[in-house]
């Protein structure tokens, strides 16, 4: 059964009509504002009608309520419909949600959204591919989220963890939080770690369509076969300019060629974020988007942790730091 958080204004209905005849049955609409109860360990859909601006107000008290609480959907797996007016907004809008969402304890199918522009052109590719037009192509593509959705079952438990970074370790606050977190992952469980500096990603230029990048290199050579093989990615991320270290958005456009070949839907996604100053949200929006909508890695609940220090060697004299970074292993080791 699926729950459809649906926040209620003047395009709503249309949205509702389009996703009732695709509901499973014993499926229960809900307007967000009639309560957020009894929401934990449910099958989630958050359907979002956006209006000429951008916005839905309901959509944002839904919101609110969700950045406020870290357990209130404790256990929940879910996935996003966003639809909209203009051009604009509907992945900004669906990227904080499930960011909100994940915070409060809510999982996410690898590729959980869904999103419909105004004019529907963001769909015209799927529609030539399947010989059909872009409103077709777009209910497909939702009934085919429904049915993943539905049919989801949790992935089979972590054997291999790989960590990639592109920092220095001698200065790296984010590489000591790693450390820490690393520290705390149950020994029989493989770790590895890969530096994108050094050259790592300029050997790999450009991809191509059989799985491999067409200069090779140690794209092809380590980087691939260690994502083949772990069951969690964690993205070790420092904060600098409010975005992900040139090497890590490299990384992450390059692992096109593999998304090419095979989905992830069954690998962690997990972020380690240090920001200097604040700003740390923005970057854990950015796996969001590239990694879990884009790349099909499942998001487990709580999938980051976010802290902030600026001199060198002052992440590890944050108060409670060591406890924060245990707990965090645990959670991954346990997702």
């Amino acid at each position: 059964m699926l729950t459809v958080l649906l926040p209620e204004n003047d395009r709503s209905p249309a949205l509702r009509d389009l996703l009732v005849p695709l509901l499973p049955p014993g499926s229960e609409l809900r307007d967000p504002d009639d309560g957020l109860e009894d929401l934990a360990g449910r099958r989630l859909l958050f359907a979002v009608a956006l209006d000429e601006g951008g916005c839905n107000m309901a959509y944002y008290r839904m919101l609110s309520r969700l950045r406020r609480s870290t357990d209130l959907l404790s256990d929940s797996i879910g996935a996003c419909v966003v639809t909209g007016v203009g051009e604009f907004y509907t992945k900004d809008v669906a990227r904080d949600m499930v960011f909100a969402a994940n915070q409060a304890g809510c999982g996410f199918l690898g590729r959980p959204l869904v999103e419909a522009t105004g004019s529907l052109r963001n769909f015209r590719t799927q529609a030539q591919i399947g010989g059909t037009d872009e409103v077709t192509a777009f209910h497909a593509a939702v009934a085919e989220l429904l049915s993943r959705l539905n049919g989801w079952e949790k992935p089979a438990p972590i054997r291999h963890v790989l960590a990639l970074h592109a920092s220095q370790r001698a200065t790296s606050n984010t590489l000591a939080l790693w450390e820490l977190v690393k520290a705390g992952l149950p020994s029989d469980l493989g770790v590895q770690e890969i530096c994108l500096r050094n050259g790592t990603m300029a050997a790999c230029l450009h991809f191509g369509e059989q799985g491999g990048c067409f200069y090779g290199g140690p794209m092809v050579d380590e980087v691939y076969p260690a994502v083949r093989k772990c069951d969690a990615l964690v993205m070790l991320c420092a904060n600098y300019n409010d975005a992900l270290a040139a090497n890590l958005t490299a990384c992450v456009n390059r692992l096109t060629a593999l998304f090419r070949q095979t989905r992830m839907y069954d690998k962690r996604l997990f972020g380690l974020i240090v920001s200097g100053y604040s700003g740390g949200d923005l970057l854990a929006r950015q796996l969001i988007s590239a990694l879990n909508m884009n790349k099909s890695f499942y998001l487990p609940p709580r999938f980051s942790l976010l802290e902030t220090a600026n001199e060198r060697g002052s992440l590890v004299k944050l108060p409670g730091i060591e406890a924060q970074a245990a707990a965090f292993a645990r959670h991954i080791a346990e997702s």
